[in-house]
């Protein structure tokens, strides 16, 4: 169980979500992906300051 709490693994894909939620932001395609854009920066942003605060394990 304790692998699971590791801070590097956590700390890449919440980068993953904040690229992701960039992106959604910034496509000029659809209004619905832009609408969750914000929701998945924030998530993204909100994970990694957590992620941070794991051990290196």
């Amino acid at each position: 169980m304790k692998h699971y709490f590791r801070r590097a693994p956590w700390e890449h894909g919440t980068t993953a979500l904040i690229g992701l939620g960039l992106v959604m932001l910034m496509q000029p395609w659809s209004i619905e992906v832009y609408s969750y854009g914000f929701t998945v920066l924030l998530a993204g942003v909100v994970g990694y300051s957590i992620a941070g605060k794991l051990p290196k394990g």
